[in-house]
């Protein structure tokens, strides 16, 4: 067993866990934030996507330990209050998402990318871009059309002022 700490959505958390407690199950479990979802198994389908230090990373592929001392932000985090994050305000607005399983993931796929691409997107970088989340419902196109349109809106908001954090 192990003392953990780390930052879960601006908020110090600690916990003792096995060595081998995956992060998705510490998140999931230990935190109660189950809007990262654990899909696959497998590392595939991208629906435990949360960032971990500002990047995207898969958390069934972390060990919680790992993890210790970093900053981690999940699906829950985002919005504040009742405003959403711009990612999550285009999901709802162009309709990018249907069952919404994998719509956690993909959020936080999507803020991820559009941070790294400051210039901006397109639709051919966006769907490469998403390769590794999977959704077996929609078949993408209001997906892209939410995170082209996000990125818009974020590029708008932080003229002059730099990208935009995640939350």
């Amino acid at each position: 067993m192990s003392e953990i700490s780390m930052t879960v959505n601006g908020r110090k958390v600690q916990g003792t866990v096995e060595d081998r407690t995956l992060l998705v199950h510490f998140l999931r479990e230990n935190l109660g934030l189950t809007g990262t979802h654990v899909g696959c198994d497998t590392s595939q389908c991208g629906a435990c996507l949360v960032h971990v230090d500002g990047k995207a990373m898969k958390s069934c592929t972390l060990l919680a330990v790992q993890v210790s001392g970093s900053e981690i932000m999940t699906i829950e985090g985002l919005a504040n209050g009742a405003d959403l994050h711009p990612v999550q305000a285009a999901f709802r607005e162009h309709h990018g998402l249907q069952c919404g399983f994998c719509t956690p993931g993909m959020i936080m796929s999507a803020i991820d990318m559009i941070n790294r691409h400051p210039e901006g997107l397109d639709e051919a970088t966006v769907r490469a871009e998403l390769e590794g989340n999977i959704c077996r419902c929609t078949g993408y196109h209001n997906i892209v059309k939410a995170v082209l349109a996000a990125s818009k809106e974020m590029a708008k908001s932080t003229k002059g002022k730099g990208r935009a954090k995640a939350a």
